[in-house]
């Protein structure tokens, strides 16, 4: 139980330093990219795929749902750099980190196939926002490099992290999902609320 807390407050310390650090103007390039992931919209939304992967997905299949996020991811950056985006993404970005939390708290609510769907989409507005803050005259394979790794690492944490949960006795897994995804929930619509 205390690696499941010591790990719980290094997500909330990290959370908080990223706050600082994934905005436009903190480097180029990889750094750029591997920092801008950090903010916490970003950083509980990647972690929150994880977890709900290791809740729903067979053992076997649990790398479809950062796949899925991170494919989508990608293909949302290079939109992102190439147009204008549209003003709902940071609206749907946090819905995205509430909606997330629903699926913690109740990850059967939907069949895993239409929960990939929500994370392919929610991937995508996520990689809008990346190639929207691409910094100006840096390149964008380096900066995509940064914020794919940081995004990976997320997901992986994510993933051990649902593994956790998973090894504990069936209340206290179910009461700290609910924990989870109610803060989840809870930091999504405190975040649409500001916009």
């Amino acid at each position: 139980m205390k690696k499941q807390l010591r790990g719980a407050v290094a997500l909330v310390l990290l959370a908080g330093a990223g706050a600082a650090v994934a905005h436009p103007g903190h480097g180029e390039g990889a750094f750029a990219g591997l920092t801008h992931p950090l903010g916490p919209d970003h950083l509980l939304a990647m972690v929150a795929v994880g977890l709900w992967s290791a809740a729903v997905l067979a053992p076997a299949q649990r790398l479809r749902g950062p796949a899925a996020f991170l494919v989508a991811m990608i293909i949302g950056a290079a939109l992102g750099a190439a147009a204008p985006v549209p003003a709902f993404v940071e609206g749907g970005i946090a819905v995205s980190v509430a909606l997330f939390g629903l699926l913690i708290v109740a990850p059967r609510l939907l069949p895993a196939s239409a929960g990939l769907v929500l994370v392919a989409a929610a991937g995508a507005l996520h990689g809008l926002a990346h190639g929207a803050e691409l910094p100006a005259g840096g390149g964008f394979a380096a900066y995509a490099f940064g914020f794919v790794t940081t995004t990976a690492l997320l997901h992986a944490a994510g993933l051990g992290l649902g593994r956790q949960l998973l090894a504990l006795p069936q209340r206290l897994a179910r009461w700290s999902r609910v924990a989870l995804g109610g803060g989840l929930g809870l930091f999504g619509l405190a975040l649409a609320a500001q916009l």
